[in-house]
């Protein structure tokens, strides 16, 4: 019985270190306008299975309201190439990306840095950011030669998510 409860609190506090964080888009990058841009987070650490991908800005002469790029985007990708017609925005700064649970969107798991979607034919940053250790990534180019590579995670990195899981299970079983 102790054991089980022993076993349920470290399955809960595995639940509270967890976080979903958006590493790409990050602070010196930025999309291209009606291009192939990526977007990767931090897989391995999110305490979610999926979430909604909206595009806010702070001008709301440049965007009234965040909008859905992404209705459901499952949280094991680690990254996604978002398509030239998710990303067809106008040129500007102050955009960010927002992590949404899928049922209420109002309800925010996550937030990129504030980033600038150039225009269309302008070059890409050359960067490398890693979800985790799960994935890098890279972009190069122009908006017509952008490349991108991701690593598969390995099943270590999906323990924190996993171990949530049982945690809750646990709960029901110790509650029971």
């Amino acid at each position: 019985m102790f054991r089980r409860l022993a076993l349920a609190c470290a399955a809960l506090l595995s639940v509270v270190s967890a976080q979903l964080t958006i590493t790409s888009p990050g602070t010196n990058d930025w999309w291209v306008a009606s291009s192939a841009n990526t977007l990767s987070w931090t897989c391995s650490t999110s305490p979610y299975l999926n979430f909604t991908v909206l595009l806010s800005n702070s001008n709301i002469a440049v965007l009234a309201a965040p909008i859905a790029i992404i209705a459901i985007q499952e949280n094991y990708d680690c990254s996604k190439t978002i398509t030239q017609q998710q990303s067809a925005q106008a040129a500007g700064t102050g955009y960010t990306l927002l992590f949404a649970n899928t049922l209420n969107s109002t309800d925010i798991w996550a937030q990129s840095q504030p980033f600038e979607i150039k225009a269309l034919g302008s070059s890409y940053p050359t960067t490398t950011s890693s979800a985790g250790s799960a994935s890098t990534g890279t972009a190069s180019g122009t908006a017509g030669a952008a490349q991108s590579t991701h690593t598969g995670g390995t099943l270590a990195e999906y323990i924190p998510v996993g171990m949530s899981m049982v945690a809750a299970l646990a709960l029901g079983l110790v509650v029971a």
